[in-house]
């Protein structure tokens, strides 16, 4: 198969990782990629939203599939001008994509189909938001209603954070996507990520893993993208699987497909596993970052054969995906000043050494100069992934491997796991 790969992140990286690795792979192009996936494909310098490019590269290679990696290139329409072209596709079409690209449409769509999730209200307004955050009690969750790259999101301790953070997202600080403000009931409990595949029609699950979203240590510093990431997470018991199942995914795939829009791709259900079960947190319209990348150290199964499936509504006749029985862990080396203002262009010494088959460097936000030095390009760069046969030994792994890469322009969190192996 000759297959077409949009997006140049770290989730990126880690799916070339795996789709190179398949049988049935002739040919992987990746637009528009990073340094790092250089060897695994052909990379293409067209940007994740130039839709009559992307539809054009898949036209031109022939592609048998084209597998959508960010969520902007689902904003952006990419799959629906893929299906008009008649070229396979993994993603979702725009209109099954609000269920990220929008928090209120989201919000309004658990409304009308019973998805238990966290009390909220909408504002377009900044003074009708504040007068409204006395519907709420502290910590208040203040959330720009658009994407905002995972940094939309303010835990506000007190009233007036609270309504600084709403100044901040109807004030533009996120552009488009601070046109509404959601406020949220805060949910107490554990949170995790699960993974569902669907076809339009059939669904299964697809691993899960629990992220780290704060910037510092102990949970402290401002939200981000995510800081890193580990898989199995033991929330995750057979129960709270079944009623992720039950009460979030399935009912979502269902509603999105009765409002005209069947779901092709993965959704990424982020959660809180609360003491009356577990409530939807948001849903995301691809797989997450940095939770794609212990998932695929941890797939036994070759990934080609479900995104195919998805996209050719096949997925009925696949086996439930194996995985290996080991754990694995995601470290982000991000830059300086991430996620507000990240410091570009700092040189990386050793990322791309031979840490050995158990540890791998995806790339994030790299570009490399002409005379081959690896520099920084974006907030979130690097991220170092390890698996072993505890979660135990796939960190002392990862961190071993951060502890040997030059990057005086970096910094990570150095309490990945910490809710199962503490601080």
């Amino acid at each position: 198969m000759n297959i077409l790969l949009v997006g140049s992140g770290g989730r990126e990286h880690a799916l070339a990782w795996k789709i190179a690795a398949s049988p049935l792979t002739a040919r992987l192009v990746i637009a528009p990629g990073n340094p790092g996936m250089a060897a695994l494909g052909d990379l293409r310098a067209v940007s994740a939203t130039d839709v009559p490019g992307l539809v054009a590269l898949a036209l031109e290679m022939a592609a048998d599939l084209v597998v959508i990696g960010p969520e902007v290139s689902v904003e952006a329409g990419l799959a629906d001008a893929l299906e008009k072209a008649e070229i396979s596709c993994f993603g979702p079409v725009a209109a099954a994509g609000q269920l990220e690209s929008s928090k209120a449409f989201t919000k309004a769509f658990t409304d009308r189909h019973g998805l238990p999730t966290a009390g909220y209200k909408v504002f377009e307004d900044a003074g009708l938001a504040k007068a409204g955050l006395a519907g709420f009690k502290p910590p208040y969750v203040i959330k720009a209603d658009g994407l905002a790259a995972g940094k939309g999101v303010v835990i506000a301790q007190d009233l007036a954070e609270a309504e600084a953070a709403i100044d901040d997202v109807l004030g533009g600080r996120f552009g488009g996507a601070g046109a509404r403000v959601v406020v949220e009931e805060f949910l107490v409990g554990e949170i995790g990520s699960l993974f569902a595949l669907c076809d339009g029609k059939t669904s299964i699950l697809f691993g899960h893993a629990q992220d780290h979203k704060a910037a510092f240590d102990g949970e402290q510093g401002p939200n981000t993208g995510g800081m890193g990431t580990y898989s199995p997470a033991p929330v995750f018991t057979p129960e709270l699987t079944e009623q992720v199942r039950t009460r979030l995914a399935e009912p979502a795939f269902a509603g999105i497909a009765a409002e005209g829009a069947p779901y092709r791709g993965a959704l990424f259900v982020e959660l809180m596993a609360t003491a009356d079960g577990p409530k939807l947190v948001e849903f995301n319209v691809r797989f997450g970052d940095p939770e794609c990348q212990v998932l695929m150290l941890r797939l036994e199964s070759d990934l080609v054969p479900y995104l195919l499936a998805c996209a050719t509504g096949q997925l009925d006749i696949m086996p439930a995906p194996v995985w290996r029985d080991e754990a694995a862990v995601c470290v982000v080396l991000a830059a300086k000043g991430y996620p507000d203002a990240p410091e570009t262009g700092t040189e990386i010494k050793g990322a791309e050494a031979d840490f050995g088959p158990d540890v791998v460097v995806f790339h994030a936000g790299t570009r490399r100069d002409p005379d081959g030095t690896l520099r920084a390009s974006g907030g979130r760069v690097l991220n170092v992934c390890a698996r072993g046969p505890d979660l135990k030994t796939a960190r002392d792994r990862a961190y071993a491997a951060v502890a040997a890469i030059d990057w005086p322009g970096g910094f990570h969190r150095t309490d990945i796991g910490w809710r199962v192996l503490g601080r």
